[in-house]
């Protein structure tokens, strides 16, 4: 099919896809109420960026513990039954935290915890999610149906801020009833699943070890050379540059004279910016442009994150994490697309895990960038964020445009 020809939306005509997108659209507006509300609570019950990023590095460590043997069990198991299990669990954790909060003992090694089992959960999640996209449309359609994928977590980051700022000005135990929505839209996440057909699940998986199998895939990425460009690419850029939204409750506070709980706003114009910029690159997932466009991103989001630093005042402050949104949302809306089409369908489950331990590096790093934060202010960091995340883009957009050319030549 020729350049854009399938349009921002061609995956949606596979009605299962559009079952699955549903399902994704739910579990990740849970998602993203979650980091506002952690991030709220956590500033609200100690002041500091650094209870923030401790919150979030919990997440974090769960992915890392748990991430890599989550990709491999996405290529052993039904990815239906892995996906389900691990929603179920996020529900569990989330719904318990509202308990604490609303019984008035809820503390920061709660919120410690439940990031763990949300960052573990997600571990399985994600990778299994990603493989079952390709396993629901045909060849053809897999960069745009990944990229739409990428949309459903883009509108996520609009109506995840938004419902959670609501909820949370609801009232004293405002966060509660939002702990409780969002273990309510993990549970009917999970229960769409039961519309789908059964999952695909490879020969011969039970002669072999699961420990082999996390080997194999890590061994395959290594060795195949643009794949192992772009997840490096990929994974510096989430390691250095996104971990910018806990030090946004500090910068609000400390250097815009807002509240941390504006927050919500700010997500919610980062993710209008991610939603745009989204949709717009979707049509160009399965061109011979999506790497070029990929590359510009990643420098573009580096720029915006150097506006943000020096915004003198909150209006500005919108217009730069606007910039900020777009750029990184677009960036990661073609992740999904330029890796799955390096990737053999046997290999993709672990393949797709080691993107989401970009998210688990993000979550790690956090925690010292909420450090030096409190240390050395807000805008020196998120300056020095920007110029390396630029600094990155420039050189991998080089090596990856070389390593392409290569191949075209044969």
């Amino acid at each position: 099919m020729p350049d854009g020809q399938a349009g921002s939306f061609g995956a949606f005509r596979v009605p299962d896809f559009r079952i699955l997108f549903t399902g994704t659209l739910g579990s990740f507006t849970a998602f993203f109420m979650s980091t506002i509300v952690q991030a709220v609570v956590a500033f609200e019950l100690t002041g500091t960026n650094t209870a923030v990023g401790g919150a979030v590095f919990g997440q974090g460590l769960g992915m890392v513990i748990f991430g890599p043997i989550g990709g491999a069990y996405a290529d052993r198991l039904p990815k239906r039954r892995v996906i389900a299990t691990g929603q179920m669990l996020s529900a569990i954790s989330l719904g318990w935290l509202g308990w604490l909060y609303f019984e008035g003992t809820i503390e920061l090694i709660h919120l410690v915890l439940s990031s763990f089992v949300l960052g573990g959960a997600f571990g399985f999640i994600g990778p299994a999610r990603q493989a079952l996209v390709v396993d629901l449309v045909p060849d053809r359609l897999r960069g745009n149906a990944m990229a739409l994928s990428i949309v459903a977590n883009t509108m996520s980051r609009v109506m995840g801020p938004f419902v959670a700022g609501v909820l949370l000005a609801t009232g004293e135990k405002g966060a509660a009833v939002a702990y409780g929505t969002m273990m309510l839209l993990y549970l009917s996440s999970a229960l769409l699943l039961v519309l789908l057909p059964r999952s695909v699940v490879r020969e011969g998986v039970a002669d072999t070890r699961a420990l082999a199998d996390l080997v194999e895939g890590l061994r395959y990425a290594w060795t195949h050379v643009r794949l192992r460009n772009l997840l490096i690419f990929f994974i510096g850029v989430m390691l250095i540059g996104f971990p910018h939204v806990t030090l946004i409750p500090g910068l609000l506070e400390n250097q815009l004279d807002r509240p941390a709980a504006d927050i919500t706003l700010m997500a919610f114009f980062s993710a209008i910016g991610a939603l745009t910029a989204s949709l717009s690159v979707a049509r160009y997932a399965d061109s011979a442009h999506a790497t070029r466009i990929y590359s510009w991103m990643a420098i573009g989001f580096g720029l915006a994150l150097m506006v943000l630093a020096a915004a003198p005042g909150f209006e500005a402050g919108v217009v730069a994490i606007i910039l900020v949104g777009a750029t990184s949302g677009g960036f990661h809306a073609l992740n999904g697309a330029v890796i799955a089409r390096e990737t053999e369908t046997l290999y993709m489950g672990r393949v797709m895990s080691l993107t989401m331990m970009a998210f688990a590096g993000f979550s790690l790093t956090a925690l010292p960038l909420g450090v030096a934060a409190d240390l050395f202010g807000e805008r020196v960091v998120l300056l020095g964020m920007g110029a390396a995340v630029l600094a990155l883009a420039v050189v991998m957009a080089a090596v990856l445009a070389r390593s392409f050319a290569r191949a075209a030549r044969g």
